[in-house]
């Protein structure tokens, strides 16, 4: 690669010579615009809006527009002359936390590497010692005629640098976010979570670019003067979200289908856990976001609030260990045979006598309490009439 920029970090009172280097590249599709008569290239010339003659590049020099609209003409001597203390360094301001520098202020991403052999010691110095406290360096440089930002920070074994924006350079997010107030139903952030855990992890190696791909195979066929292949459907986004819970639900069963994780087998195997001492726990997994879903979406389950949901989501699990449950006892009385039919006859026989007997005595304390009541009664009458 070729270096874009030397000059040296300034960690304290340690220099260290350095080369920057572009650590990406655009791949985006360009066009150039034509004449479409004859096919002859348009381009853009720079001419001089009061003399309205084209200027050549020498004759084009800086200029500052002021406030009223006045132009300040500033030359290349101008700006060397400004004192711009990090016109060749890069002077380390602090070491902070990864986590506490904005997303939003990074720009531009390029490598650093040592210049020259005596850089080299120094170079892994800072390296190691940025790994070791897990931090990142803000500095300062001067880059492409302008001072700016940076952060450093390690990159497999190389430092890299991001030159970041100014602080007053980030608007604020006010009057972007709705202003109006809405409710967010427990249910549907479970099926949120539930999405977001099928997508699953992120491969990099799958990640391309689909749009440039297909500009470049319709270049190739009409560069051969062949048809090219029929684009598939558009898929249009937008519109108005008619059911959030309908959507939620689509979204999770497009993402198994198209991580090849059809929902149906899911639950099979799940189920079929349970024989080998998993089954309430496969079989809660086998069910897991679809019987969530159904659950959700019938009218106990959505219909009544969080609370309901998630007592509604409790049953749904409830219910799945009861099928493994019954599932293990039909086995079981399966394998027993006849004499395990037999035995359940016996203690359903042995059970209903218990009741019947039960029955008896209920039936005879009540005979023999109304027994004694009419001999109470026999006796009252004899001590009158004696």
């Amino acid at each position: 690669m070729r270096s874009i920029w030397k000059g040296s970090i300034s960690f304290g009172l340690v220099s260290i010579p350095v080369k920057v280097f572009g650590a990406t590249e655009n791949h985006s599709v360009s066009f150039r615009q034509v004449h479409a008569a004859d096919g002859g290239r348009i381009r853009y010339r720079k001419v001089c809006e009061l003399d309205e003659e084209e200027v050549p590049t020498e004759e084009i020099t800086k200029a500052f527009e002021a406030a009223d609209g006045t132009t300040v003409p500033l030359s290349d001597e101008d700006l060397s002359a400004l004192p711009l203390p990090t016109a060749r360094t890069i002077e380390i301001l602090a070491f902070v936390p990864a986590d506490t520098v904005d997303p939003l202020q990074l720009d531009r991403s390029y490598y650093l590497g040592a210049d020259g052999g005596g850089a080299v010691k120094p170079y892994v110095l800072l390296r190691e010692a940025l790994n070791r406290s897990e931090k990142v360096a803000i500095a300062k440089l001067a880059l492409r005629g302008r001072e700016t930002l940076a952060m450093l920070r390690v990159v497999d074994d190389a430092l890299a640098l991001h030159t970041m924006l100014w602080p007053d350079e980030i608007r604020p997010a006010t009057g972007v976010a709705p202003d109006t107030e809405v409710g967010i139903r427990d249910a549907e952030l479970d099926l949120a979570d539930t999405l977001m855990e099928t997508l699953g992890d992120l491969d990099p190696e799958e990640l391309h670019d689909e749009y440039r791909e297909a500009v470049e195979a319709l270049v190739a066929a009409k560069l051969e003067g062949v048809e090219p292949e029929e684009a598939r459907e558009r898929v249009e986004a937008g519109g108005k979200v008619i059911d959030l819970m309908a959507a939620l639900e689509n979204s999770v069963r497009a993402a198994r289908e198209g991580r090849g994780e059809q929902a149906a087998a899911a639950g099979g195997e799940g189920g079929g856990g349970g024989g080998t001492g998993g089954g309430a726990a496969a079989g809660e997994e086998g069910e897991g976001a679809e019987g969530d879903v159904r659950e959700l979406r019938s009218g106990k389950g959505a219909g009544k609030g969080a609370g309901k949901t998630a007592a509604g989501k409790t049953a749904a699990g409830k219910t799945a260990a009861r099928k493994s449950t019954a599932k293990r006892g039909e086995a079981e009385e399966e394998g027993a045979g006849k004499g395990g039919k037999k035995s359940g006859r016996g203690r359903k026989s042995t059970a209903a006598k218990k009741s019947g007997s039960a029955a008896k005595d209920s039936r005879g304390r009540r005979s023999t309490s109304g027994a004694a009541k009419k001999t109470a009664s026999a006796k009252k009458r004899d001590r009158a009439t004696g």
